[in-house]
């Protein structure tokens, strides 16, 4: 039974065929400025949320995503505009929403820099959010 004072969010693909709903209730987030991150989003960095991934269901077009990837590590995309609405990490136990692709404002915001030793040459960091080579412990 869902508890009251959950709060879900609302994100969603560029086109609006994938929707999904996920709990308020995230554990971290960062700014990954890996090249597969890089790649993935097309943008100089991924923005992304980390929580369980029985916190996150899709609301619509769960039958379109494309998957890239294996079962306890993948990517989530929506098949027929492509934008990447989450990652399944750490042996399937976790997503790393795509920040992006929430239409609601979560109560986290990105706290670190991560794997800024593969970062984009052409983008210089100028926040003062810890920056870590790595994924840090």
């Amino acid at each position: 039974m869902a508890n009251k004072n959950e709060r879900w969010l609302a994100g969603q693909c560029f086109c609006g065929h994938a929707r999904y709903r996920v709990q308020d209730a995230f554990l971290y987030a960062a700014n990954c400025h890996c090249s597969q991150c890089r790649r993935t989003t097309g943008s100089a960095f991924k923005p992304f949320a980390g929580i369980e991934r029985e916190k996150l269901s899709m609301v619509q077009g769960a039958d379109a995503l494309l998957i890239v990837g294996e079962a306890e590590g993948h990517d989530a995309h929506c098949a027929r505009c492509g934008s990447l609405l989450y990652s399944v990490v750490r042996d399937g136990a976790f997503v790393h929403v795509a920040m992006g692709t929430l239409v609601d404002a979560p109560s986290i915001r990105p706290s670190k820099h991560i794997f800024t030793g593969s970062k984009a040459p052409w983008f210089t960091i100028t926040d003062d959010l810890p920056q870590f080579t790595a994924f840090p412990d």
